[in-house]
């Protein structure tokens, strides 16, 4: 699926100071993602602040996004949770316009690697849209190990999996037996070049948020080989990067939107801005990238 090959972006929802969603912002975003090279948009992931919109939200949410947008890039929408038959509800009603759909590992109930398999399973069944599985242990209590990817990647709408593990021991099994066609994304920024160097399709970023034109010619130099051009746009991210989850996603990235002027900073409780030190890194880290 070349769909979600290269830099996705998991975009941050934007909040006035009242807490209300701020569209104008978002329609910025999803602009600035376009003209910055950006290969595809993530919509409602946890950098979305996902588990604090409600359903109208996030439909009005993934509305603005597939009408700014207008078919330019890709378009993946998050849906998941740990009620395997409501998510598979709700799979049934993602409207059109949407091309794949990033799902989440169930989190809190813990499954074992059979209930993983049982759940995907499920999930594919009830619909024809491309799933991206997301593996992320240090937000869902338990790890997708490489066997049962493997084994979900032979299901032919399982079409990648978002790795978020950080174990490059695991990553690297993956992509050494995976089959032909099925992706490996990063789900960690900061590695996205060993990944990519490694055998891996592409990340679905926080970074690119704010800085799209960096990242995107990181990872498409990377994909096309050019490792020495690759090396120079990922260390200079590397500093913002370590920054931008110093205290948390999206606090981080928030702070270096505000900076470039595209959005105010604020997010919905249970996560509140960062620290007042923090901030101050972050803001003359991106003066800095941005000279």
């Amino acid at each position: 699926m070349n769909l979600f090959k290269g830099a996705g972006v998991a975009l941050v929802t934007p909040f006035n100071a009242d807490m209300s969603i701020d569209f104008p912002a978002l329609r910025r975003l999803v602009q600035e993602q376009i003209s910055g090279g950006t290969n595809y948009l993530v919509v409602q992931g946890t950098t979305g602040e996902s588990p604090t919109l409600n359903s109208d939200e996030k439909k009005q949410v993934l509305e603005t996004v597939l009408e700014e947008n207008n078919g330019k890039l890709p378009i993946v929408y998050g849906v998941g949770g740990n009620n395997t038959l409501a998510v598979a509800d709700a799979f049934k009603h993602i409207p059109k316009g949407v091309d794949g759909i990033l799902s989440v590992a169930p989190y809190y109930n813990k499954p074992t690697q059979a209930g993983y398999i049982a759940h995907y399973k499920e999930l594919a069944s009830a619909t024809d849209l491309p799933i991206i599985l997301y593996n992320v242990p240090g937000r869902t209590g338990s790890n997708v190990l490489a066997e049962t990817t493997l084994e979900l990647a032979e299901i032919k709408n399982i079409v990648a999996m978002k790795e978020a593990s950080g174990n490059m021991e695991q990553i690297m099994e993956i992509i050494r037996c995976k089959p032909e066609g099925f992706l490996l994304l990063s789900g960690d920024d900061a590695i996205t070049l060993p990944i990519i160097a490694a055998g891996g399709d592409g990340v679905i970023s926080v970074v690119a948020n704010s800085f799209p034109a960096h990242f995107s010619k990181m990872v498409t130099s990377a994909l096309n080989g050019d490792f020495e051009t690759a090396r120079k746009y990922h260390y200079d991210l590397l500093p913002i990067t370590k920054l931008l989850f110093a205290e948390g996603n999206p606090g981080g990235v928030k702070i270096a939107l505000e900076e470039l002027g595209w959005m105010k900073p604020t997010m919905r409780l249970p996560l509140v801005q960062v620290s007042t030190e923090l901030k101050a890194k972050i803001c003359s880290e991106t003066k800095k990238l941005m000279k």
